[in-house]
């Protein structure tokens, strides 16, 4: 008796252990962007996007696994399925669409430029003609300013983080930064670091660099994950749940900008 359940307790385990291996989402993200991701001392990750992913995992009974990526380096983890998804701040456009889907829209913020303060520069080629202007590799921010601000001779420098954009910002090698407005406002104006600096000009909300907003990244083959993951979205927004979760981030209503 006992032989004849062996093989039917070996199969059940195995295809519970096959179940659990299908369940598990690998997020990738780059954590150095508050307050949409951030790693805090002790080790863990936080941020609006961290508590976006947990909970979206939760509504698809799947489990998250964060693993951490240089941000130009997400999209070829996702291509390369080191990772299954992104959910990094990446927004939306065009040129994304061309290599991976997106799901539905998480949120969307313009793009500023930060200055030291008294110094009110335009977002223009003709205004910042001879600056010095950090941005983050790999954003749609480096991509706005080397193809409308570089090529007109504006000294555009590009950075692995944006924490060091800040750094140099600060130690008055940068003219000012430019990148996403809320992230700059929260991670870095909001913060005693970025007590002598401001928001310089209008925002810059391009759709052809800056897109319709910020979503998840997926593989454009992985249909079934993508219809999941939209399916908890849309449930999140209708439910008031992404409502409570951006709540705590912003006093403003992050996905309708």
């Amino acid at each position: 008796m006992k032989k004849k359940l062996l093989p039917l307790i070996i199969a059940a385990v195995t295809a519970s252990s096959m179940s659990f291996a299908t369940e598990i989402v690998r997020l990738g993200v780059e954590p150095g962007y508050a307050p949409f991701e951030i790693k805090k001392p002790d080790g863990s990750l936080a941020g609006f996007d961290i508590d976006l992913g947990n909970e979206i995992c939760k509504r698809i009974e799947a489990q998250c696994r964060w693993i951490e990526s240089d941000f130009d380096g997400l999209i070829p983890s996702l291509k390369a399925k080191k990772i299954d998804a992104i959910l990094s701040a990446m927004s939306i456009t065009d040129a994304r669409l061309e290599e991976i889907a997106f799901s539905h829209k998480l949120y969307g913020t313009p793009a500023r430029l930060v200055t030291a303060k008294g110094l009110d520069l335009q977002p223009t080629a003709a205004a910042l003609g001879g600056k010095r202007i950090g941005v983050f590799q790999g954003t749609t921010a480096e991509t706005y300013a080397k193809e409308q601000w570089a090529v007109k001779g504006v000294d555009v420098v590009t950075y692995q983080s944006q924490d060091l954009v800040y750094a140099d910002l600060i130690n008055g090698r940068l003219d000012g930064a430019f990148q996403d407005a809320v992230a700059a406002d929260d991670g870095f104006l909001k913060r005693s670091i970025g007590k002598h600096f401001q928001f310089s000009g209008p925002e810059v909300n391009n759709k052809t660099y800056f897109g319709v907003g910020a979503g998840i990244g997926l593989r454009q083959e992985d249909s079934e994950l993508k219809a999941k993951i939209n399916q908890a979205i849309d449930s999140m927004l209708a439910d008031g749940t992404y409502s409570e979760i951006a709540s705590k981030y912003f006093n403003f209503d992050i996905y309708g900008k």
